[in-house]
């Protein structure tokens, strides 16, 4: 969301001065040890290193374009590939996130980006909707992407959704070059969680559900 967009709604990181919203999570398994910090009014601040080359620049891209600091450590067992630490990456980020929103009061929960990457296209919607669910449409036209299976790209959407307790929708529309399309969606996914995780002052920290809770 833009500034611009974010001044038409009210949309902001903080509310009056309110502590940044932040979060820490260890998880530890026989397979992987990870932390996370995440503070959501950020400025792009990054430190990552995941032992994945390619996770730590897919990571990187979420917390530049959503405007979060994001710190990730993990060691976990790629002696038998890149499985098992990729997964729990994803599970510890999206429990940050939920962390982090507490009780989701005041969002605006609702986030979408489109993002070019040369000849590339890629989409991504969030809703915080406390609802785990995610769908990711996309081919590749190789199967490994900066040395990481593609098929762990969908599975890092659905391990994220599922600890985030969000629904993520993702799509790559088109493309020739499977860097530029893996990087256009999490350029997209970062935006999207940027437009989501900013609070309406219009709803005065009321949730925004007609449920009264997410």
């Amino acid at each position: 969301m833009s500034d611009e967009r974010k001044r038409e709604t009210g949309g902001t990181r903080t509310a009056g001065g309110a502590r940044p919203r932040r979060a820490s999570v260890r998880r530890t398994t026989g397979e992987t040890d990870v932390s996370v910090t995440l503070t959501l009014e950020g400025t792009g601040r990054r430190e990552i290193a995941t032992g994945i080359g390619f996770l730590d620049h897919m990571l990187a891209h979420v917390a530049v374009h959503g405007l979060f600091d994001l710190e990730v450590r993990a060691e976990g067992d790629l002696h038998v590939g890149p499985h098992h630490t990729v997964e729990d990456v994803a599970l510890a980020l999206g429990e940050a996130f939920d962390r982090a929103l507490g009780d989701r009061a005041g969002l605006v929960r609702v986030g979408s980006a489109y993002v070019p990457m040369d000849e590339s296209l890629a989409f991504a919607a969030v809703d915080l909707s406390g609802r785990p669910y995610a769908v990711a449409e996309m081919t590749w036209r190789g199967t490994m992407v900066g040395g990481l299976p593609v098929t762990l790209i969908p599975h890092v959407l659905e391990s994220f959704a599922a600890a985030a307790r969000a629904n993520v929708h993702a799509r790559v529309l088109y493309g020739r070059d499977d860097h530029h399309k893996a990087e256009a969606l999490f350029k997209a996914l970062g935006r999207a969680l940027d437009a989501a995780t900013a609070l309406d002052l219009r709803r005065a920290g009321t949730i925004p559900s007609t449920k009264g809770t997410l």
